[in-house]
């Protein structure tokens, strides 16, 4: 679609606008997300989006935005199918992780592997609907069983500091939502423990999406198998 040449400009929405942006970011990727590929697409002109964004860094905002609450919709579907427990739930939640990032490599990308500008990234915000998903499942698992943490002097000090300030941002999330969270069970080394299952888990997962394993894996969902099978032992269970 051309920008008329005469005439009013069409009319548009801040809908039009992020379906305009999701489709071009799942053709063409992330780069192809600009303003002025978008109001060509819309048949109007760059300034116009303005209007409705204060620059595009705020449109990629709400467009990441967008695909978290889809992503999280899709896992809190495929969570509601199975037994209310904890263990089942989060490595479930773990499959489907990476069944949507490789189906959606280009949205993937743009969420989870590119920079926001935000120390505080999408992925570590627990008060958002993804993080809300792997928190639940985690407080489920926290209640029914005694999982396997590190003691704090096993923990390296120089990273203390650091995981105190995201243990009380959990806590604070977790009371303001409402949750069923044991929260006298987030502990420094529960903390850390989620850190490090996050870190391998997303890991991998990027690793197997842009194709840099450090050497060639016939069946992909054995390696995967064997990851989330140590990350269960380290915290405690055998599959």
């Amino acid at each position: 679609m051309t920008t008329p040449r005469r005439g009013r400009m069409p009319a548009v929405s801040d809908t039009d606008i992020r379906r305009v942006a999701r489709r071009l970011l799942v053709a063409q990727g992330p780069e192809a997300v600009t303003l002025r590929a978008i109001a060509r697409e819309l048949g109007i002109t760059a300034p116009a989006l303005y209007r409705y964004y204060g620059s595009h860094d705020d449109l990629v905002d709400a467009l990441r935005s967008d695909i978290c609450l889809d992503l999280a919709r899709e896992l809190a579907e495929q969570v509601s199918e199975l037994p209310e427990d904890g263990i089942v739930q989060l490595f479930a939640i773990c499959r489907g992780f990476r069944h949507w990032a490789l189906a959606h490599a280009y949205e993937f990308t743009l969420v989870f592997a590119s920079p926001t500008g935000d120390s505080a990234s999408a992925m570590r915000k627990f008060d958002e609907p993804f993080g809300r998903i792997f928190l639940e499942a985690a407080g489920r698992l926290l209640t029914t069983y005694d999982i396997v943490t590190p003691p704090t002097d096993v923990i390296p000090h120089a990273l203390h500091e650091d995981l105190v300030k995201f243990q009380t941002e959990l806590l604070s999330v977790i009371a303001e939502s409402g949750q069923r969270f044991p929260a006298e069970k987030l502990d420094l080394g529960v903390t850390y423990l989620m850190t490090q299952f996050w870190a391998r888990l997303y890991g991998h997962v990027t690793l197997e999406v842009f194709g840099n394993y450090p050497m060639p894996v016939s069946d992909p969902d054995a390696l995967f198998d064997a990851t989330l099978a140590d990350l269960a032992r380290s915290i405690g269970f055998a599959t």
